[in-house]
């Protein structure tokens, strides 16, 4: 949740930055819209790159946690057969 209020905050202060620039930038009406598209194509691809980042940090810990998940049901089951095979060879 940080993380997002963060990058919230970042692009919100960027876009706020680039349209003060751009709307006390004396140039001519086409030049200023060209001006803003491409300063909007840059957040866009900023705010992507950031997006498939912290996709790639979730996804490398649900990997992280399903083995350690995997790893922890076969040591479970293991001792849970020995304790099987103890009770058995105890009858």
């Amino acid at each position: 949740m940080k993380r997002t209020t963060v990058l919230l905050g970042i692009v919100g202060g960027m876009a706020a930055g680039a349209l003060l620039g751009v709307l006390f930038a004396p140039d001519k009406g086409l030049n200023t819209r060209r001006k803003i598209a491409k300063k909007g194509e840059d957040y866009v691809d900023g705010v992507r790159g950031k997006f498939n980042e912290m996709l790639d940090d979730v996804n490398h810990r649900l990997d992280t946690l399903m083995k350690e998940a995997t790893n922890m049901t076969r040591r479970s089951k293991a001792k849970a057969n020995s304790v099987l095979e103890a009770a058995m060879d105890e009858n």
